[in-house]
């Protein structure tokens, strides 16, 4: 197959940077705390640990050791295992595309985020004027300054995915950016990526560094790291609880997508990928873990000014209307007086009550926040009650661009990797080659700097890259443990290792994680035809916040586009394999992965 002519990474650790820059994304920073804060915070580490060991490392271990067999991309090395599975390698480049088109828009967004932070005065912070100068904009009022920041002067969006405009010049010149920066980091393929992956994998571990240290010294930190290490065992009771920890481990590691089967390519024949993949999967579960801390401590900052303020309210209104001294009431004696007056001067308290905010501290810690809600609204409005605020600002949005720009990494080369061993475009140089994929995404992703482009990345963001990915993890493990069979595989991993794969690896293959996925697969099923009409969440400026309507029809016809495009091009190369040998009489032959 051509080894001595394949590019290699210059060394291990390369590779291993290279793995984590992919893996350790954004989905550590704003999915995974969310989940530990749905799923009764330190309990949820149960679940997501042993999903680590029975499905997360044993899938990432496959892939790393089929890529470094074949030294091919994902569709040659589906087709090595036999050209009945090509579909495989298609599909995953399929997902891989579709997650490029909207994952760059985050960095985006980051980029956008990060020049606004060189200002005197960070424009999230308050509201704008309006017209006459005479008051705040009624949009903003009613929500607030990081919501309208974010909905209106980032995405300028609509109020329906129905609603369209013209294209957002600000983001589209963001989102050029992205597609430039991507494009210098793979321009000479492996020679260029491995050398960024050495600041794209450690950077973000310094801010976050830096901003847990900051964070343990802001008020109310400690309320939300106690919420976060006080497990709520009854949690684990909670079917929900155990399927959000395989799908966060499945989908943080990256197995599916292709990039991971590409990165192990470029690697020598004998580089001990057994070893690594666990390194890796820990680095990406600690880091996972290690975010959530930060975020938690930011959690309780924030809903600690959030109570507090409320309280400051509650004692403002008391004050003034029972016209009391003004140490008369304060932050540890307002709930003494809050039922003091209502037992003494019930008629008064009563005419004040639909304006008496209720300050639940618990309340404000069990708000969750996931996705863009939390990278760009949460985060930001903390960061503008921090002192130095523009320092933390350009710290927090410069390590999602190096979060983002990382994951980019595996997921362009999941792409381009099955090209460049395309004969057919073998002949292009690195440069031409990707230049051509980087300007095709990049257009294609225009339509997200739209004022309805936020709705479409909702689209592609819960169907372009879910239950695809089930679907093309599910179909490769059981054609390594039963089409091509683990004794087969044992014996090659065998040939670049020295030693065969222990027995843990072997049931893992062979019946846990099948099983697992199935389960899932099956869960995503029945999810999506009792949900009924699938939803997102539109902006309501009237009313400054989101709300829950239903998809209109030709947005259905395109989720159901996304799910079956990728997913159906492995029954249909299946068939066509069969077709050519029945009809055509073409030897389709079982390949081996040994060379």
């Amino acid at each position: 197959m051509g080894k001595e002519a394949r590019p290699l990474w210059e060394n291990p650790v390369q590779f291993v940077l290279a793995c984590v820059s992919y893996a350790v994304g954004l989905g550590n920073v704003w999915r995974f705390p969310y989940l530990c804060q749905m799923h009764g915070g330190g309990g949820f580490l149960i679940p997501y640990l042993i999903m680590l060991v029975l499905e997360g490392i044993p899938l990432f271990y496959m892939e790393l050791a089929i890529g470094q067999k074949t030294r091919l991309g994902s569709i040659g090395a589906w087709n090595a295992i036999s050209p009945y599975l090509g579909g495989v390698g298609i599909a995953s480049v399929m997902t891989s595309m579709f997650l490029c088109l909207y994952y760059n828009i985050i960095n985006g967004w980051a980029f956008w985020y990060l020049f606004h932070s060189f200002q005197a005065v960070l424009p999230w912070a308050d509201c704008p004027l309006n017209e006459n100068q005479t008051g705040y904009l009624h949009e903003c009022e009613v929500a607030t300054p990081t919501q309208y920041f974010f909905y209106r002067e980032t995405l300028n969006i609509t109020s329906s995915i129905k609603e369209n405009g013209s294209i957002h010049m600000g983001q589209a010149l963001c989102l050029l950016l992205a597609w430039m920066i991507v494009y210098l980091f793979i321009i000479r393929g492996v020679q260029s990526t491995g050398k960024v992956v050495y600041f794209t994998a450690t950077f973000p571990y310094l801010v976050l560094i830096i901003y847990l240290i900051q964070g343990l010294t802001l008020h109310g930190a400690l309320n939300g790291l106690s919420y976060m290490f006080t497990p709520k065992m009854e949690q684990l009771a909670n079917p929900t609880t155990w399927i959000n920890a395989a799908t966060q481990i499945l989908f943080s590691l990256g197995p599916g997508f292709g990039s991971l089967i590409a990165f192990a390519s470029y690697n020598q024949y004998n580089n001990n990928i057994e070893q690594q993949a666990i390194i890796v999967s820990l680095i990406n579960s600690g880091t996972s873990i290690f975010a959530s801390i930060v975020t938690f401590s930011i959690y309780g900052f924030k809903a600690t000014l959030n109570y507090e303020n409320c309280l400051e309210r509650v004692r403002v209104l008391l004050l003034n209307t029972f016209d009391m001294a003004e140490d008369t009431i304060n932050m540890d004696n307002i709930n003494y007086w809050v039922a003091e007056l209502n037992r003494t001067d019930p008629e008064q308290f009563a005419s004040i009550s639909s304006k008496l905010d209720h300050c639940d501290l618990q309340a404000e810690l069990n708000t969750a926040v996931e996705g863009t809600g939390l990278a760009f609204i949460v985060y930001s409005e903390a960061i503008k009650n921090m002192p130095l605020p523009q320092l933390w600002s350009v710290l927090y949005f410069f390590m999602l661009l190096m979060l983002g720009m990382g994951s980019m990494l595996g997921n362009i080369t999941a792409i381009l990797t099955p090209l460049r061993d395309w004969k057919l475009l073998s002949k292009y140089s690195n440069e031409k080659l990707s230049g051509l994929v980087c300007i095709t995404c990049f257009l294609l992703g225009l339509g997200f700097t739209t004022p309805s482009g936020n709705y479409w990345f909702t689209i592609f963001n819960d169907y372009g890259a879910s239950l695809s990915l089930l679907f093309i993890v599910l179909v490769e493990v059981i054609s390594v443990s039963y089409v091509y069979g683990i004794k087969r595989f044992e014996k090659d991993i065998e040939d670049m290792l020295g030693h065969r794969p222990n027995w843990y690896w072997k049931i893992m293959w062979v019946a846990v994680s099948p099983v697992l996925l199935i389960g899932l697969f099956l869960f995503y099923i029945v999810n999506y035809i009792m949900g009924g009409t699938p939803t997102y969440q539109a902006w309501d400026k009237d009313l400054g916040q989101s709300v829950t309507v239903p998809f209109p029809a030709f947005a259905q016809v395109f989720i159901g586009f996304l799910l079956i495009s990728s997913m159906g091009c492995i029954p249909l190369v299946a068939l066509y394999r069969f077709w050519q040998k029945k009809r055509l009489g073409v030897e389709v032959v079982d390949n081996t992965l040994s060379a």
